[in-house]
């Protein structure tokens, strides 16, 4: 370890889960009380972040949290710009030596804001440490309330995203038993659009807030085409096999 590495802080990309606090790890509440400062993502439009709401009980009131704004946007610009202004300032606090955490939902390396932060802050500070603490992510635990199964046996399981539509769906259900279609709520018509096409409207379950406040499970396709908007926090589950044993 040469000098710059001995004087810089840690940086801790934590995984809160997918919103019930309960869901929290024991490693993950251990650090947050060891920490010396605290980060979390929000959009630019608020500064809510309910990573921090899931966490809050664990923190000393005493350690310091700061809101990193991030647009709700493809743009990539506007990304970049966002991603370098919270880059410097984790930077500035790590290089005062203090061990830090960023918050994220669910877990740090699947689908998450941390890992873009991560390779920014990794290429300002090359001698940086950084520790993951991962997190139970949002479909394990829409699996768990909704009672269906992710893999068994030698199936296999594909995780995509659903932020810029279905597209993918049809691809991935050909080559996996099991399909989790994360982050549905931007092109909801569309996705259901593409189930109906693949001929999967018996195969799939839509979750929302899970573990949270007005949770919803629904396995009748004919509801889930009624919904209007879903929740940031919503996904599918499409098994080809069908839902039921």
């Amino acid at each position: 370890m040469n000098e710059e590495q001995a004087m810089l802080g840690t940086l801790y990309g934590i995984g809160v889960g997918p919103g019930d606090p309960e869901l929290l790890t024991l490693k993950a509440v251990r650090v947050l009380k060891a920490v010396s400062h605290v980060f979390a993502a929000a959009s630019s439009k608020n500064d809510y972040s309910l990573a921090l709401e899931i966490v809050r009980e664990h923190l000393p009131p005493e350690t310091p949290v700061d809101h990193l704004l991030f647009p709700m946007t493809f743009h990539a610009e506007s990304l970049e710009n966002a991603w370098t202004a919270n880059c410097e300032r984790v930077v500035q606090i790590l290089g005062e030596g203090k061990h830090v955490a960023f918050l994220t939902i669910g877990d740090p390396l699947t689908f998450s804001t941390f890992i873009y932060l991560m390779r920014k802050i990794r290429n300002r500070l090359p001698g940086v440490k950084i520790v993951t603490v991962p997190g139970i992510t949002s479909f394990q635990a829409a699996a768990a309330c909704a009672t269906v199964p992710l893999a068994e046996g030698e199936e296999a399981i594909t995780i995509i995203s659903g932020a810029k539509g279905g597209d993918r769906l049809k691809e991935a259900i050909r080559v996996s038993e099991n399909v989790v279609l994360m982050k549905t709520y931007k092109q909801f018509p569309q996705i259901v659009s593409q189930i109906e096409e693949a001929g999967l409207t018996d195969s799939c379950c839509f979750v929302s807030r899970c573990g949270l406040d007005g949770q919803v499970v629904e396995r009748d396709f004919k509801r889930v085409c009624e919904i209007q908007q879903p929740h940031y926090l919503s996904l599918m589950i499409i098994k080809k096999r069908g839902l039921e044993p």
